[in-house]
């Protein structure tokens, strides 16, 4: 069983829990997962099952998009609400300064992970260090905010950001600068992945969903399943005559391809996607095969 599940991941749960789950579910090791949220978030966790797991670092869109809650007056130790209080303070700044202070967060910047993450220094998860009592220097990251949309306040000095950004970005932190520059102290009270890349949540199912499809059957399940080839679906079409389509099985090369040079996405004539190939100086190269040549019938 070939294909990309988008599960909608449970309050509590890591993601490493969902593939465990995945794996006596679907009878399968061969998985892995597109964008690890914290057990506290819930929402969109794509998960690459069989020969679809050899994508998941081929991802051509990392963007992700998020419904956080920001609630100020307190500072906590893992910069979410699950954490230990470390700082309270009287909350003097409302939705009319929050609102000011937002644009200045759109676009490149660095943001330093938080000790609470799996970020590695000297090979050693930070959070194992953080539950160690113990702080160590990070070095700050390139990542790019492309939209903070502010979605009303729920509770009283707590308020709903949608943020869209790019892969590697902490919402926490951005909550916790935030509210420094409101002058005050924040952290993250709530969290919802809504889109990770072409994947949003009406593409997700829940694992009760996932575990009844299963109980129904190969077929029921097979078809909450997205092709591997959508991950691809921006790459230009290339369709593979057979003899060419025997070169990319082989791995061999083929000349004097009549293609412009570039990276596409490669079926062969019955329609079948195979995987992709690059064309350089019109020579035709395989990249990455996702089929095996006995799947081919």
């Amino acid at each position: 069983m070939q294909g990309i599940l988008i599960v909608d991941k449970p309050m509590e749960w890591t993601s490493f829990d969902v593939i465990a789950k995945l794996r006596g579910i679907l009878g399968t090791r061969k998985l892995g997962h597109s964008g690890t949220l914290d057990p506290m978030a819930t929402g969109v966790l794509p998960v690459f099952c069989g020969g679809a797991s050899k994508a998941v670092d081929l991802q051509l869109d990392h963007t992700k998009t998020y419904c956080a809650r920001l609630k100020l007056g307190l500072r906590t130790d893992t910069g979410d609400i699950t954490g230990t209080v470390l700082e309270t303070a009287p909350v003097t700044a409302g939705e009319r300064e929050l609102q000011a202070v937002l644009p200045q967060f759109v676009g490149k910047q660095m943001q330093v992970p938080p000790m609470y993450s799996a970020v590695k220094v000297g090979g050693q998860p930070l959070y194992k260090l953080a539950r160690e009592g113990k702080t160590v220097e990070r070095k700050a990251r390139p990542i790019e905010i492309y939209s903070i949309t502010y979605g009303g306040s729920p509770a009283e000095n707590e308020y709903v950001l949608e943020v869209t950004c790019s892969k590697g970005t902490y919402i926490r932190t951005l909550l916790e600068d935030i509210a420094d520059a409101l002058g005050q102290k924040g952290t993250m009270s709530a969290l919802r992945r809504t889109c990770a890349g072409l994947y949003t949540e009406a593409d997700a199912h829940t694992l009760e969903e996932i575990q009844a499809a299963k109980d129904a059957g190969p077929e029921a399940l097979q078809a909450l399943m997205l092709p591997v080839e959508s991950v691809f679906e921006s790459l230009p079409l290339l369709v593979a005559e057979p003899r060419v389509e025997q070169h990319l099985y082989n791995g061999c090369p083929t000349s004097r391809y009549p293609a412009a040079d570039g990276r596409y996405r490669v079926r062969n004539a019955e329609g079948q996607f195979l995987g992709l190939a690059n064309i350089t100086g019109g020579v035709l190269k395989v990249e990455k095969l996702f089929v095996e040549r006995n799947e081919k019938d």
